[in-house]
């Protein structure tokens, strides 16, 4: 048996091809290469994330030093959990570092202050 035979297909016009001429959206031109500005948003969102990530990181150390340690200070005697101890101990620090980096700043802003009197301004 015999199938009737086709005949090719007509080749399509460039509008049939494309849509519809100037009813089309026209893209944007694409912005130029080039590095990305730094922006006070992209800085907090960078801080977020390293924030994040001390906090989990800070979490899985809590939950792997459990175990009890004996501390003695300033003639107190007790038993905590490590983690605890040593999470006190990076607070102090962290108290400290602040305390003295404020008395630093404070004084060298005073002497910045005295320094512009000085020269008349």
């Amino acid at each position: 048996m015999d199938l009737p035979r086709r005949s090719p297909p007509k080749p399509l016009a460039p509008a049939e091809i494309t849509g519809p001429g100037p009813e089309a959206p026209i893209a944007p031109p694409a912005p130029p290469a080039g590095p990305l500005p730094v922006t006070r948003t992209s800085v907090a969102w960078a801080g977020v994330w390293t924030a994040a990530a001390v906090a989990i990181a800070f979490i899985v150390f809590m939950l792997q030093n459990t175990a009890s340690a004996q501390v003695s200070f300033l003639g107190l005697h007790g038993t905590l959990p490590l983690a605890i101890a040593l999470l006190i101990a990076l607070v102090t620090g962290i108290l400290l570092t602040l305390v003295l980096g404020t008395a630093r700043i404070t004084q060298l802003r005073r002497l910045a202050r005295a320094n512009r009197r000085g020269q008349g301004r």
